[in-house]
Protein backbone atom coordinates (compact mmCIF):
# COMPACT_ATOMS: atom_id res chain seq x y z
CA UNK A 1 0.00 0.00 0.00
CA UNK A 2 1.30 3.43 -0.56
CA UNK A 3 2.04 5.95 2.25
CA UNK A 4 -1.51 8.07 1.65
CA UNK A 5 -3.91 4.75 1.57
CA UNK A 6 -1.92 3.82 4.50
CA UNK A 7 -2.26 7.34 6.29
CA UNK A 8 -6.14 6.90 5.38
CA UNK A 9 -6.55 3.62 6.84
CA UNK A 10 -4.88 4.81 10.22
CA UNK A 11 -7.55 7.59 10.13
CA UNK A 12 -10.05 5.19 9.34
CA UNK A 13 -9.43 3.20 12.05
CA UNK A 14 -8.98 5.58 14.41
CA UNK A 15 -11.95 6.79 13.65
CA UNK A 16 -14.09 3.90 15.07
CA UNK A 17 -11.62 4.15 18.54
CA UNK A 18 -13.02 7.61 19.10
CA UNK A 19 -15.21 8.13 22.30
CA UNK A 20 -19.02 8.20 21.46
CA UNK A 21 -21.94 8.95 23.53
CA UNK A 22 -25.31 7.30 22.29
CA UNK A 23 -28.48 6.68 23.74
CA UNK A 24 -31.69 5.37 22.35
CA UNK A 25 -35.52 5.33 23.56
CA UNK A 26 -36.54 2.37 25.85
CA UNK A 27 -39.44 1.33 23.59
CA UNK A 28 -37.76 2.31 19.80
CA UNK A 29 -39.23 -0.26 17.34
CA UNK A 30 -36.75 1.69 14.93
CA UNK A 31 -33.51 1.48 16.81
CA UNK A 32 -32.10 -1.35 18.96
CA UNK A 33 -28.82 -1.33 20.17
CA UNK A 34 -26.95 -2.73 17.22
CA UNK A 35 -28.21 -0.21 14.92
CA UNK A 36 -27.25 2.32 17.42
CA UNK A 37 -23.94 1.29 17.32
CA UNK A 38 -23.51 0.36 13.57
CA UNK A 39 -24.97 4.19 12.41
CA UNK A 40 -22.84 5.93 15.29
CA UNK A 41 -19.77 4.60 13.87
CA UNK A 42 -20.91 5.84 10.63
CA UNK A 43 -21.61 8.99 11.47
CA UNK A 44 -18.23 9.28 12.86
CA UNK A 45 -16.97 7.71 9.65
CA UNK A 46 -19.31 10.17 7.37
CA UNK A 47 -17.35 13.45 9.42
CA UNK A 48 -13.75 11.76 9.31
CA UNK A 49 -13.98 12.02 5.52
CA UNK A 50 -16.39 15.06 4.90
CA UNK A 51 -17.36 18.13 5.96
CA UNK A 52 -20.79 18.43 5.60
CA UNK A 53 -23.40 16.56 7.34
CA UNK A 54 -24.83 13.48 6.62
CA UNK A 55 -27.66 14.56 3.62
CA UNK A 56 -31.02 12.67 2.51
CA UNK A 57 -29.19 10.27 -0.15
CA UNK A 58 -26.43 9.10 2.54
CA UNK A 59 -28.96 8.79 5.16
CA UNK A 60 -31.48 6.55 3.03
CA UNK A 61 -28.05 4.95 1.92
CA UNK A 62 -26.92 4.42 5.33
CA UNK A 63 -30.42 3.20 6.72
CA UNK A 64 -30.10 0.48 3.82
CA UNK A 65 -26.71 -0.90 4.29
CA UNK A 66 -27.05 -1.00 8.50
CA UNK A 67 -30.22 -2.94 8.29
CA UNK A 68 -29.23 -4.97 5.66
CA UNK A 69 -26.13 -5.92 7.16
CA UNK A 70 -28.03 -6.75 10.55
CA UNK A 71 -30.21 -8.94 8.60
CA UNK A 72 -33.42 -7.15 8.11
CA UNK A 73 -35.29 -6.34 5.02
CA UNK A 74 -34.23 -2.54 3.29
CA UNK A 75 -35.17 -1.71 -0.21
CA UNK A 76 -35.08 1.93 -1.84
CA UNK A 77 -36.94 2.55 -4.98
CA UNK A 78 -35.08 1.87 -7.99
CA UNK A 79 -36.81 5.26 -9.69
CA UNK A 80 -35.15 8.36 -8.21
CA UNK A 81 -38.23 9.92 -8.92
CA UNK A 82 -40.13 8.27 -7.33
CA UNK A 83 -42.84 10.32 -5.48
CA UNK A 84 -43.65 8.09 -2.61
CA UNK A 85 -41.93 6.21 0.02
CA UNK A 86 -37.93 6.65 0.32
CA UNK A 87 -37.42 3.22 1.42
CA UNK A 88 -38.98 -0.29 2.66
CA UNK A 89 -38.10 -1.47 5.99
CA UNK A 90 -39.48 -4.71 6.76
CA UNK A 91 -42.41 -4.35 4.87
CA UNK A 92 -43.13 -1.06 6.44
CA UNK A 93 -42.77 2.06 3.92
CA UNK A 94 -40.75 5.16 5.01
CA UNK A 95 -40.28 8.83 4.66
CA UNK A 96 -36.67 10.62 5.71
CA UNK A 97 -36.48 13.70 5.46
CA UNK A 98 -32.82 15.69 6.73
CA UNK A 99 -32.18 19.28 8.60
CA UNK A 100 -28.81 20.51 9.29
CA UNK A 101 -28.28 24.06 8.92
CA UNK A 102 -27.50 26.58 11.36
CA UNK A 103 -31.08 27.90 11.99
CA UNK A 104 -31.97 24.55 13.28
CA UNK A 105 -34.36 24.98 16.76
CA UNK A 106 -33.67 22.33 19.14
CA UNK A 107 -37.12 22.15 19.89
CA UNK A 108 -39.17 22.95 16.32
CA UNK A 109 -39.37 20.57 13.52
CA UNK A 110 -38.84 22.54 9.93
CA UNK A 111 -39.10 20.27 6.53
CA UNK A 112 -38.28 22.53 3.51
CA UNK A 113 -39.91 20.71 1.64
CA UNK A 114 -42.53 17.79 2.00
CA UNK A 115 -43.77 17.68 -1.24
CA UNK A 116 -43.89 19.10 -4.46
CA UNK A 117 -47.31 21.03 -5.88
CA UNK A 118 -46.99 20.20 -9.52
CA UNK A 119 -50.75 20.94 -10.97
CA UNK A 120 -54.08 22.26 -8.92
CA UNK A 121 -55.98 25.61 -9.35
CA UNK A 122 -53.96 27.87 -7.33
CA UNK A 123 -54.65 31.43 -7.39
CA UNK A 124 -54.45 34.81 -4.67
CA UNK A 125 -57.92 35.16 -3.53
CA UNK A 126 -59.83 31.83 -3.13
CA UNK A 127 -59.20 30.11 -0.14
CA UNK A 128 -60.87 27.16 -1.62
CA UNK A 129 -58.39 26.75 -4.04
CA UNK A 130 -55.93 25.96 -0.81
CA UNK A 131 -58.26 23.24 0.93
CA UNK A 132 -57.22 21.58 -2.91
CA UNK A 133 -53.90 21.98 -2.21
CA UNK A 134 -54.26 20.38 1.27
CA UNK A 135 -56.54 17.42 -0.31
CA UNK A 136 -53.19 16.63 -2.26
CA UNK A 137 -51.25 16.57 1.00
CA UNK A 138 -53.49 14.25 2.80
CA UNK A 139 -53.43 11.89 -0.90
CA UNK A 140 -49.52 12.07 -0.30
CA UNK A 141 -49.56 10.89 3.09
CA UNK A 142 -51.17 7.77 2.08
CA UNK A 143 -48.05 6.58 0.14
CA UNK A 144 -46.11 6.67 3.34
CA UNK A 145 -46.70 4.45 6.95
CA UNK A 146 -44.16 6.38 8.97
CA UNK A 147 -42.23 10.04 8.90
CA UNK A 148 -38.64 10.62 10.51
CA UNK A 149 -36.39 13.48 10.03
CA UNK A 150 -32.90 13.02 10.97
CA UNK A 151 -31.64 16.47 12.40
CA UNK A 152 -27.90 17.50 12.93
CA UNK A 153 -26.04 19.88 15.28
CA UNK A 154 -23.02 21.70 15.32
CA UNK A 155 -21.75 22.84 18.97
CA UNK A 156 -19.21 24.61 19.17
CA UNK A 157 -16.43 25.57 22.27
CA UNK A 158 -16.07 29.04 23.42
CA UNK A 159 -13.01 30.04 21.06
CA UNK A 160 -15.19 27.92 18.02
CA UNK A 161 -11.89 26.20 17.12
CA UNK A 162 -13.71 22.79 17.84
CA UNK A 163 -17.00 21.51 19.12
CA UNK A 164 -19.64 18.90 18.90
CA UNK A 165 -21.47 16.72 16.03
CA UNK A 166 -24.81 16.25 17.42
CA UNK A 167 -27.52 13.77 15.41
CA UNK A 168 -30.99 12.67 16.53
CA UNK A 169 -33.96 10.93 14.95
CA UNK A 170 -37.24 11.68 15.11
CA UNK A 171 -40.28 10.03 13.96
CA UNK A 172 -43.05 12.48 13.06
CA UNK A 173 -46.20 10.73 13.82
CA UNK A 174 -48.57 10.23 10.67
CA UNK A 175 -51.66 10.91 13.12
CA UNK A 176 -50.35 14.21 14.06
CA UNK A 177 -50.22 15.21 10.31
CA UNK A 178 -53.68 14.38 9.47
CA UNK A 179 -54.75 16.48 11.80
CA UNK A 180 -54.80 19.12 9.27
CA UNK A 181 -57.83 18.45 7.89
CA UNK A 182 -59.22 20.60 11.33
CA UNK A 183 -56.22 23.34 10.74
CA UNK A 184 -57.12 26.72 9.62
CA UNK A 185 -56.77 28.17 6.15
CA UNK A 186 -55.15 31.49 6.00
CA UNK A 187 -53.27 33.44 3.59
CA UNK A 188 -49.70 34.73 3.93
CA UNK A 189 -50.17 38.72 4.23
CA UNK A 190 -45.95 38.94 3.23
CA UNK A 191 -46.59 36.99 0.57
CA UNK A 192 -46.16 38.85 -2.83
CA UNK A 193 -46.02 35.56 -5.37
CA UNK A 194 -48.46 34.76 -7.91
CA UNK A 195 -49.63 32.05 -6.46
CA UNK A 196 -49.98 33.50 -3.22
CA UNK A 197 -48.28 31.71 -0.39
CA UNK A 198 -50.96 30.17 2.30
CA UNK A 199 -51.30 28.27 5.94
CA UNK A 200 -52.84 25.52 7.12
CA UNK A 201 -52.10 26.20 10.90
CA UNK A 202 -52.92 23.15 13.63
CA UNK A 203 -53.55 24.16 17.03
CA UNK A 204 -53.89 22.00 20.37
CA UNK A 205 -56.30 22.72 22.96
CA UNK A 206 -54.83 25.20 25.11
CA UNK A 207 -54.23 27.61 21.37
CA UNK A 208 -50.64 26.89 20.88
CA UNK A 209 -49.10 25.95 17.33
CA UNK A 210 -48.99 21.90 16.85
CA UNK A 211 -47.37 22.67 13.41
CA UNK A 212 -47.70 24.79 10.35
CA UNK A 213 -48.63 23.81 6.53
CA UNK A 214 -46.72 26.36 4.47
CA UNK A 215 -47.90 26.46 0.55
CA UNK A 216 -45.04 28.05 -1.10
CA UNK A 217 -46.17 29.61 -4.26
CA UNK A 218 -42.76 30.46 -5.39
CA UNK A 219 -40.54 28.73 -7.79
CA UNK A 220 -41.20 25.30 -6.66
CA UNK A 221 -44.58 25.50 -6.00
CA UNK A 222 -44.22 23.20 -2.65
CA UNK A 223 -45.29 22.63 0.90
CA UNK A 224 -43.08 23.19 3.87
CA UNK A 225 -43.72 21.89 7.60
CA UNK A 226 -43.03 24.81 9.77
CA UNK A 227 -43.10 25.08 13.40
CA UNK A 228 -43.87 21.41 14.68
CA UNK A 229 -43.29 21.07 18.36
CA UNK A 230 -40.91 18.29 19.20
CA UNK A 231 -42.74 17.09 22.30
CA UNK A 232 -45.72 16.01 19.99
CA UNK A 233 -43.06 13.37 18.47
CA UNK A 234 -40.52 10.41 19.12
CA UNK A 235 -37.15 10.60 19.35
CA UNK A 236 -35.95 7.23 19.03
CA UNK A 237 -32.36 7.72 19.28
CA UNK A 238 -29.07 10.88 19.72
CA UNK A 239 -25.72 10.28 18.86
CA UNK A 240 -23.31 12.74 20.08
CA UNK A 241 -19.04 13.36 19.10
CA UNK A 242 -16.34 15.53 18.96
CA UNK A 243 -15.47 17.42 16.35
CA UNK A 244 -11.47 17.64 16.18
CA UNK A 245 -11.27 20.51 14.39
CA UNK A 246 -13.45 23.06 12.52
CA UNK A 247 -13.28 22.49 8.82
CA UNK A 248 -14.02 25.05 5.50
CA UNK A 249 -17.63 23.69 5.44
CA UNK A 250 -18.49 24.60 9.22
CA UNK A 251 -17.76 27.86 8.88
CA UNK A 252 -21.22 28.74 8.33
CA UNK A 253 -22.07 28.21 11.77
CA UNK A 254 -19.54 30.95 12.81
CA UNK A 255 -22.13 33.28 12.69
CA UNK A 256 -24.62 31.61 14.98
CA UNK A 257 -24.29 29.06 16.99
CA UNK A 258 -26.68 26.24 18.25
CA UNK A 259 -26.54 24.86 21.40
CA UNK A 260 -27.83 21.55 22.08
Amino acid sequence: MSEGQLSLLETIVGTFDAPIFAERHQQSDVVDEAFLEAFGDFLKLHHTLSTSYLDKTRFEAAIERILRGLGRSAVRPRSRTHRGHDIDVDGVRWSVKTHGDRTIKPNAIFISKFMELGGGKWGRTNLADIRGLLDQFLRHLEGYDRIFQLRYFLTLDADESAGWHKYELVEIPKILLLESTSGVLQWSKRSKTNPRCAYCTVRDQQGEIKFRLYFDGGGERKIQIKDLQKRHCVVHASWRFASSGLASGDAAWRSRRTRA
